[in-house]
C-alpha cells in the first residue's frame, strides 16, 4: 500500500469514527417535549409492582439470585 493511500484510509477511518462517536449528541430535547418524556410510561420500569412480580417469578424458577433482594429455591414454592 502506498503512503498517500494509507494516509487517506486513516483519515477516512478517523472521520467515520468521529461521526459514529457523536451519535445523537447534536439533538437536544426541546422544552415543549419535556412533558412527554416525563410521563410514567417513559420510565425504565413503568410499573414497579409488575417488575417486582416478574423478578420474583424469574428468580424462583432460576433458583438463584442476581444482586436483587429476592431469596428462594428453584422449586418455585415461595
Amino acid at each position: 500500500m502506498t503512503r498517500p493511500l494509507r494516509r487517506f484510509l486513516h483519515a477516512a477511518l478517523l472521520l467515520i469514527l468521529a461521526g459514529l462517536a457523536s451519535g445523537c449528541a447534536a439533538t437536544a430535547v426541546r422544552p415543549w417535549d419535556r412533558d412527554l418524556l416525563a410521563q410514567k410510561k417513559m420510565r425504565l420500569t413503568p410499573s414497579p409492582m409488575v417488575s417486582a412480580v416478574d423478578d420474583h417469578i424469574y428468580f424462583s424458577k432460576e433458583g438463584s439470585t442476581g444482586g436483587m433482594d429476592v431469596v428462594g429455591g428453584g422449586c418455585g414454592c415461595n
